[in-house]
């Protein structure tokens, strides 16, 4: 499995990086197909479980929010918001009069799912629109990548205290902390790397990496536990079997949504929007 997660790695970061630097549309368009697949493992995760959020409500409006933030920011969010509203409550009146047997908790799974993937989840195209943004993005990304995996080796190896044995038996405090160090050092190594690129106007340099790498370092593990969490609810290892030794999409962005959102906000308070 460990071999797996390196070999997929190894492949995906070139790629990975190619979008991120071109940005533009193919980064919209690949940020909103991998949201796009987050959202449809999001609802059969929980089909599984008996519930009914609606397929075409969740994934199109996660589509829909991540095409619009690319098209024009935050402009369109509040018409979309509001529609999702109204159509999953009317989509969940008429299937429980079809027979549903909780449609008030799938109403809510929808509501759920689409703001959290993708009001959430679009701000990974935010953060690449912002000024600099291309510097911005390489430096949260490769963040919350390399404390991933310095939590994940150290805490396989030398991994003692549970950290949420509830939530995740495998994580441990020793992990957490390895990840936090990695995330602090990776974010001011990159900011000082990315600054001589991004020119002397951009805002990002070794001490606004270190703080935007040590935020996302210390938060990000959040989004990677509350997937968990609703994992461990419905009893189910992976939310799907897209890669390899990854799980699926779900899987892999769990953590990525709070850097992109945390990134985003990190930037426009140092001075990047």
């Amino acid at each position: 499995m460990f071999r797996d997660r390196i070999a997929i790695a190894v492949l995906l970061l070139p790629v990975v990086l190619w979008v991120i630097g071109i940005g533009g549309w193919v980064y919209a368009l690949a940020i909103g197909l991998v949201l796009g697949l987050c959202a449809a493992e999001y609802v059969l995760l929980f089909r599984r479980a008996g519930q009914r959020p609606s397929m075409i409500l969740v994934v199109g409006a996660v589509l829909a929010l991540a095409g619009a933030r690319a098209l024009n920011g935050f402009a369109a969010t509040p018409a979309l918001l509001t529609a999702l509203c109204l159509l999953g409550m009317t989509w969940h009146l008429i299937d429980y009069e079809r027979g549903a047997p909780s449609s008030g908790t799938d109403f809510a799974l929808t509501l759920g799912g689409a703001l959290y993937l993708g009001w959430i989840g679009a701000f990974l195209i935010s953060l690449r629109d912002l000024p600099d943004g291309e510097w911005w993005a390489l430096t949260a990304l490769p963040s919350v990548w390399l404390a991933d995996s310095a939590a994940y080796s150290i805490g396989r190896r030398f991994g003692r205290h549970k950290m949420a044995p509830r939530l995740s038996p495998k994580k441990s405090w020793e992990g957490y902390w390895a990840g936090v160090a990695a995330g602090a050092a990776s974010g001011m190594g990159l900011g000082a790397l990315w600054s001589l690129g991004a020119g002397p106007a951009s805002a990002l340099g070794p001490w606004t990496g270190l703080a935007c790498g040590t935020v996302i370092a210390v938060l990000s593990p959040l989004g990677d536990v509350g997937i968990s969490m609703i994992k461990r609810q419905l009893q189910v290892k992976d939310s799907g079997n897209l890669l390899p030794g990854h799980g699926g999409a779900l899987d892999r962005l769990d953590s990525w949504l709070w850097a992109g959102v945390l990134g985003y906000y990190l930037a426009a308070v140092f001075g990047g929007g």
